[in-house]
């Protein structure tokens, strides 16, 4: 009996002829050969034979408890409470989708109110939506709808030359139709955004964007100077932001942040391979700016028999009536991972928001004490998981030696500013042992 891996392929040539094409070959004829690939799959196996291999497969990872990792730079280890897998994991929220006959799922709707209510007393900014894709993202539509709320007068858009690399990559990927210009500032000796360049670039510009700890790790010491100095000029003033750290510094929004961005699944969320993420994105209370947001907005109203309810308030999205005015194109947004931070923030509270940063805080700054033993730290400031590091040996060569050890160090920062030399992000957080740390240092003495 034939094995048919693709449904209908023993009807083939019956489709061919029908399509007026006599082989697969001639109706791919148009893609590129070396695009074009055989595969040579292997005969079926039983459920349970594939269950045995997946395992076999499996076991040769090694999680983050078995092999401390040191790697951060946008992906942390954070402890998760085991209440919040076990709600979302309830049938009512076990999706990614916001609901299309919206008003039916009150539940789902008033859990995406919380996180929209959660996540605005934190950035100090009172209106937020109900996510973005990541970080990434929203920090590129944001980028965009700058350009937008200037009616495409400007279309300039300033971010630091060390924001994270991945984040640039996204933003010039979303520029790079409408025509936005990204422009880059440096940075000082000391790591920190370099005012006097950006006084020089602001001019025309849509928007200015900075960073929360910055990719380096270290926390801009004149976020609100960068913003006076955008307002000045009259551009938006866009801060993105690690919300864990929300606890322990002033919001941005009380630092003269237009909108601000960042990622939600720091909380409630395991690091699952790099995703899926949540971006946070939020404005303030002004007509211009909501109605040119991304995404959708949840609201509270009144029922026909005067009963609290909860509707889409704004949902301006190229799926809805008004297509072509439509501020974004984000479909599936990440609602079950803002249903999670939502509940792992609410676990928390101010008071245990306000505790997390430190711990997180004092765990990094013992990081940083003891790397200085065997590295050269570039840049003097406050670091907040994140701390950079030079070395003057190939860290391809320390970062074996450090696998060896069972240990998982940092991400090699060279192929992103080469000149930086042989830098490196090592990170912590409130899951950070010292004992880690310890092992790390002895670890990284025996090589360096």
């Amino acid at each position: 009996m034939v094995k048919h891996y693709i449904p209908n392929s023993a009807h083939k040539e019956e489709m061919l002829k029908e399509i007026g094409f006599s082989s697969i070959e001639e109706l791919f004829a148009d893609v590129p050969k070396g695009f074009i690939k055989d595969f040579n799959l292997p005969e079926g196996k039983s459920e349970y034979e594939v269950f045995l291999e997946m395992n076999e497969i499996l076991g040769k990872n090694k999680t983050v408890l078995e092999m401390p990792s040191f790697l951060g730079a946008g992906t942390y280890f954070h402890y998760i409470p085991a209440h919040v897998k076990y709600l979302i994991e309830r049938s009512e929220f076990l999706t990614s989708y916001t609901p299309y006959q919206a008003e039916i799922s009150q539940g789902m709707l008033q859990a995406l109110f919380e996180y929209q209510s959660l996540i605005a007393e934190l950035v100090g900014l009172p209106v937020v939506n109900a996510s973005m894709y990541d970080w990434g993202s929203a920090m590129a539509e944001a980028a965009l709808m700058t350009v937008r709320l200037h009616r495409g007068k400007r279309k300039k858009f300033i971010v630091p030359k060390h924001t994270h690399p991945e984040r640039m990559q996204v933003l010039k990927t979303y520029a790079k139709g409408p025509g936005v210009e990204v422009v880059t500032v440096n940075w000082n000796e000391r790591g920190q955004l370099d005012l006097e360049d950006l006084k020089e670039k602001v001019k025309d510009a849509a928007g200015v964007y900075i960073e929360m700890p910055n990719f380096f790790g270290l926390l801009e010491e004149e976020i609100q100077a960068v913003g006076e100095i955008a307002h000045d000029a009259g551009a938006y003033f866009v801060v993105g932001v690690d919300p864990t750290i929300l606890g322990i510094v002033e919001a941005p929004g009380e630092l003269g942040a237009d909108i601000v961005v960042g990622e939600a699944s720091y909380f409630g969320n395991p690091m699952s391979f790099g995703g899926p993420r949540a971006g946070i994105f939020a404005v303030k209370n002004d007509p211009k700016l909501i109605r040119q947001m991304p995404g959708r907005l949840i609201g509270m109203t009144k029922d026909a028999e005067g009963k609290r309810a909860f509707v889409m308030t704004l949902q301006t999205r190229e799926q809805h009536i008004r297509r072509a005015k439509a501020t974004s194109n984000i479909c599936s947004n990440e609602a079950l991972v803002a249903v999670a931070a939502a509940i792992h923030i609410a676990t928390l509270g101010p008071r245990g928001i306000r505790e997390l940063g430190e711990i997180i805080l004092k765990n990094t700054a013992y990081l940083k004490k003891r790397l200085k033993e065997v590295a050269e730290l570039p840049f003097d400031g406050v670091n907040f998981k994140d701390v950079l590091v030079r070395f003057e040996k190939p860290y391809k060569e320390i970062h074996e030696h450090l696998l060896s050890k069972n240990i998982h160090g940092g991400y090699y920062v060279k192929p992103h500013f080469p000149e930086l030399g042989e830098a490196t992000l090592f990170a912590a957080t409130e899951t950070t042992r010292k004992e880690w740390v310890d092992a790390l240092i002895e670890a990284l003495k025996e090589v360096v």
